[in-house]
């Protein structure tokens, strides 16, 4: 049973005890407040922590202790080409979880992905800011519009998902278990996205790197793939050795 269903059994079971307690005059109705707020901060952090699995089963790191997987989300995007010169270059397979519109308007790149030994995932197909507020129909349609977009082009069915934003809830559980899709989450959040010093990036992923790592990166980002190189080098230095986050897992890529 999911952390979601016992949270709100016990929410449940504590409000009819309080509502007793308060209906006989032993409690202020304050108490019933609290209780709700604390109810409402559970669902807030549960959904947008995808490493406490509240709503949904992801998987967030390996057990290898030797083993770093590296994903990048958003993609095709203006740094994806330079970013695959690179993994080329340092001998690195990783992780593209695709938004599907992208992969639409940038194929090559995605065929890319694919003949270079990328692992191709799905990031739903408009990465919109209401995703999360869509019936669990919706995000399964644009679940499976990104996984028909993806073996058009490059010929093979992603299983493996990444939310978008990493937020979670009853509705993604759902679609995730209608299209049979494996939710990948991540331990080592870089946040490429936010963080303007090189050098302040680079310390903020190799001061939290250990083995069974995965590593949230972007492929819309410059800062990205200006501290791609110098990380994989010293990560290797640390004595990781980078593999795709499915063989770090132990789970099958493709349908």
């Amino acid at each position: 049973m999911r952390p979601y269903k016992i949270t709100s059994i016990v929410f449940v079971v504590l409000l009819i005890l309080l509502d007793i307690a308060y209906l006989g005059g032993i409690i202020e109705w304050w108490w019933l407040a609290i209780l709700l707020v604390l109810y409402i901060h559970a669902l807030v952090f549960g959904a947008i922590y995808i490493q406490w699995n509240f709503f949904i089963q992801s998987s967030n790191r390996g057990k290898n202790e030797r083993f770093i997987a590296i994903t990048f989300d958003d993609g095709p995007a203006k740094q994806t080409s330079l970013i695959l010169d690179i993994l080329k270059q340092v001998n690195v397979e990783a992780a593209f979880f695709s938004i599907g519109k992208n992969a639409v308007q940038n194929p090559d790149l995605v065929k890319r992905w694919h003949r270079e030994g990328h692992l191709i995932g799905n990031h739903s197909y408009y990465h919109g800011f209401n995703f999360d507020w869509q019936s669990s129909k919706k995000m399964a349609a644009e679940i499976e519009q990104t996984n028909h977009a993806i073996m058009e082009i490059a010929g093979v069915t992603p299983k493996l998902f990444r939310p978008p934003y990493g937020v979670t809830n009853p509705n993604l559980a759902r679609a995730v278990e209608r299209t049979g899709m494996y939710s990948i989450g991540w331990n080592v959040r870089s946040f490429d996205t936010k963080i303007k010093d090189p050098k302040k990036l680079l310390s903020r992923i190799l001061d939290k790197l250990q083995g069974g790592d995965i590593v949230l990166l972007h492929d819309s980002m410059a800062i990205t793939a200006e501290i791609l190189t110098e990380f994989i080098v010293r990560a290797r230095q640390k004595g990781y050795t980078f593999v795709r986050v499915d063989k770090l897992l132990g789970i099958e890529a493709y349908a």
